[in-house]
C-alpha cells in the first residue's frame, strides 16, 4: 500500500507540471495530445517489450473491454481539457475537470461498496471549499460557456476512466498503463484526422519539450498512475488526485512566475489539509483497529 501511494502521488506530481511543460511546446492542444499518446504509448511498448512478458488482457475478454472503455475515457478526457484550456484558460477547464473525483467519490460506495466514513466527508467537504477558494472567484466571472462544457465532459471522463481501470484487476502496470496509451492514442490520431487530415509538424524548438512530455510526464507518469490504482481505494484516489491541480498551481507560481492571491493560499491549505485529514484519520483508525485485534 505504502509503495502504491508514492506510485500514485509521483504520478500526480508529473502529471501536474505537464502545463509547464505545454508551455515550451508551439503545437495546437489536439496536436501536443496527440504526440504526447504517441511517444508514451512507444515507451511503454518498448518497455514491456524488453520485459519479455506476455500479454495478459487478451487471454480475458472482459479485462481487454475494461481496458478499451478506460483508454478511450482517458483519450476523450484529455481532448475535452486540453480544449477548455484553449478555450476558457487552464484555472477554470482544472476545477471544472475535479468535478470528477467528486463524482467518483459518490459512486463508490456504490459501485466498489466502501464505505463513506465522516472523516471522508469532512475531507470531501474541505476539498471542494477549497477548490471554490482557488477557482470559485474566476468561474463566477466567466460565467458558463462552452470551455466550461468542455471541461466539466473531460470530468464525466475522469470516474468512466478509473472505475472501469480498476476492473481490470489481473494486469501489470506495465501492460496496463500500454494499452491504455494505445487506445488514447488512436482515439485522438481519429480526431485529428477529422479536424485537420491528421497532418502536422513539430516545430525544433518544441522537440526536447515535446519529448520529455511523453517519455516522462505521459510514458512514466502513466505506468506509476495506472500501476497504483488498483491497489488504493477508490475514494482515496478521487481525494489525493486533487494534489495534480494544486502542484499544477504551485509549479505555475514558480516556473511562470503567477503569483497565488491570499485566498489561492487558502484554499490549497484547505485542498491539502482535507486531505491529508481523511487519510491520516483513516490510517489511524485502520492501526487502532488492528491492535485490537
Amino acid at each position: 500500500m505504502k509503495k502504491s501511494y508514492i506510485k500514485y502521488l509521483s504520478a500526480l506530481l508529473l502529471f501536474g507540471s505537464n502545463g509547464i511543460i505545454a508551455s515550451r511546446i508551439s503545437l495546437s492542444s489536439y496536436e501536443i495530445v496527440l504526440s504526447r499518446t504517441l511517444i508514451g504509448g512507444l515507451f511503454l511498448i518498448a518497455v514491456y517489450a524488453l520485459g519479455k512478458n506476455k500479454p495478459v488482457f487478451l487471454k480475458d475478454k472482459k479485462t481487454a473491454l475494461y481496458l478499451l472503455i478506460s483508454g478511450i475515457a482517458m483519450g476523450a478526457n484529455w481532448l475535452f481539457l486540453y480544449e477548455a484550456y484553449k478555450q476558457i484558460g487552464v484555472s477554470i477547464s482544472t476545477l471544472a475537470c475535479y468535478c470528477g473525483p467528486v463524482i467518483l467519490m459518490a459512486l463508490a460506495p456504490l459501485i466498489f461498496e466502501e464505505k463513506t466514513t465522516p472523516a471522508k466527508i469532512i475531507g470531501i467537504l474541505s476539498v471542494l471549499i477549497g477548490m471554490f477558494c482557488v477557482y470559485g472567484a474566476e468561474l463566477m466571472k466567466n460565467g458558463f460557456s462552452w470551455g466550461l462544457v468542455f471541461g466539466i465532459l473531460s470530468a464525466v471522463m475522469y470516474p468512466v476512466m478509473v472505475i472501469f481501470n480498476k476492473k481490470a484487476e489481473n494486469v501489470s502496470g506495465v501492460e496496463n498503463s500500454m494499452s491504455q496509451l494505445v487506445v488514447a492514442f488512436f482515439i485522438v490520431s481519429l480526431f485529428t484526422l477529422i479536424k485537420d487530415g491528421g497532418v502536422f509538424s513539430v516545430p525544433k524548438d518544441s522537440l526536447l519539450p515535446i519529448l520529455f512530455l511523453g517519455i516522462v510526464n505521459t510514458g512514466l507518469g502513466c505506468y506509476l498512475y495506472f500501476s497504483s490504482l488498483s491497489a488504493l481505494p477508490a475514494q482515496t484516489v478521487a481525494i489525493c488526485g486533487y494534489l495534480e491541480p494544486l502542484s499544477a498551481l504551485g509549479f505555475s507560481a514558480l516556473f511562470l512566475h503567477e503569483r497565488l492571491t491570499s485566498v489561492q493560499l487558502i484554499g490549497a491549505l484547505l485542498v491539502l489539509g482535507g486531505a491529508a485529514f481523511a487519510e491520516l484519520f483513516r490510517s489511524r483508525r485502520k492501526q487502532t483497529s488492528e491492535s485490537a485485534q
